[in-house]
């Protein structure tokens, strides 16, 4: 089955579950997932019951839930939608990396994959989106390096930016201001856990940078 067959509210279920647990090793449940979606758990839940009868995921009662490898197949599909329109947005119709998520939500929706290949194609085959978030390949396969939290990065050495959360505009019209983005070098001076505080430099600059907590968790950073 098509992943564009599948119901607009059925694919978001499944990309939510795939995307979020990318970066990160936290279990998708029914409260987590009505949370991020804005949705009552009892809606949540009568969601994922009609994902568990196509054969899309699996549900232990009050456990975790786990796409199936046909769930994944679709997952992966909406994201590659999603990060390639989003990057369309801004690199050919000059849109900011702030603006681009809600309006991708709503094409992912709405194009055909014949229109997402022409875009792909018109791209160059970009193997990210404009916060760094890996594009998978037409396969399903994600290029996800080898990142780390900027919290948890070794102080001392220089890190290089390789993604950044869009969860929040605010965040990253912030991150903007200050001249972060992915590629941006910077060293890690200082953590400050009991203040949540993480002070930086980047590369070039003479001054240093405090972030705090949401701020250096939103960051993924490699070594350089």
């Amino acid at each position: 089955m098509p992943v564009s067959d599948l119901s607009s509210t059925a694919q978001d279920y499944l990309k939510l579950i795939w995307s979020a647990t990318e970066w990160s090793a936290t279990p998708m449940t029914v409260s987590s997932i009505a949370e991020r979606l804005g949705v009552r758990p009892s809606t949540a839940s009568d969601g994922i019951k009609k994902l568990v009868k196509q054969g899309l995921v699996t549900h232990a009662p009050y456990g975790s839930i786990e796409l199936t490898d046909a769930g994944r197949e679709h997952a992966v599909a909406m994201v590659r939608r999603h990060r390639l329109l989003e990057t369309f947005l801004v690199q050919m119709l000059g849109y900011g990396w702030d603006e681009v998520h809600d309006e991708a939500e709503i094409l992912e929706h709405a194009v055909s994959e014949k229109l997402i290949e022409r875009i792909d194609q018109k791209l160059g085959h970009p193997t990210r989106d404009p916060h760094g978030d890996p594009i998978p390949t037409p396969e399903g396969h994600p290029h996800l390096p080898a990142a780390t939290q900027l919290s948890a990065a070794d102080t001392g050495r220089a890190v290089e930016i390789t993604r950044i959360s869009d969860a929040d505009p605010q965040m990253l019209r912030y991150f903007t201001e200050l001249g972060l983005a992915p590629d941006t070098r910077l060293f890690v001076r200082e953590h400050r856990p009991y203040a949540d505080v993480t002070t930086i430099r980047l590369q070039g600059r003479d001054r240093d940078i405090d972030l705090g907590a949401s701020a250096s968790e939103a960051i993924w950073v490699i070594a350089v």
